[in-house]
């Protein structure tokens, strides 16, 4: 008997600048602003997204896709490095960076136009 499974792409992004962060467990579920659908109809918070939202409220980034298909589960939020925001799946609003006191983006296309120390 035969198993016949399809070919799944994966692309991972690295988007961290510095080999140096400091990150902190959280949890998340299916009620994420940031959930998606995978290829296997999996919901899936990506990694690179800014946590809990993308906005004046923002604590840090995850450092890994999770997911959240089957409940709640821990991830990793950065809340102290330097990351490319170019690079991030969502790049994030002018009230995310200026939340994200010790998150240093190292391009100049974030959505403030320039980059946050």
């Amino acid at each position: 008997m035969a198993y016949v499974k399809a070919t799944e792409t994966v692309n991972e992004t690295n988007f961290l600048a510095s080999e140096k962060f400091v990150s902190f467990p959280r949890q998340v579920d299916s009620t994420s602003y940031a959930v998606t659908t995978d290829g296997r109809g999996h919901k899936v918070i990506p990694a690179g997204t800014v946590y809990p939202t993308n906005d004046a409220s923002a604590e840090g980034v995850t450092i890994d896709e999770v997911d959240v298909t089957y409940g709640a589960q821990p991830v990793g939020v950065i809340v102290d490095g330097f990351i490319y925001g170019k690079k991030l799946p969502v790049e994030p609003a002018a009230a995310a960076i200026t939340a994200l006191k010790r998150i240093t983006f190292v391009d100049e296309a974030t959505a403030s136009g320039s980059t946050q120390g």
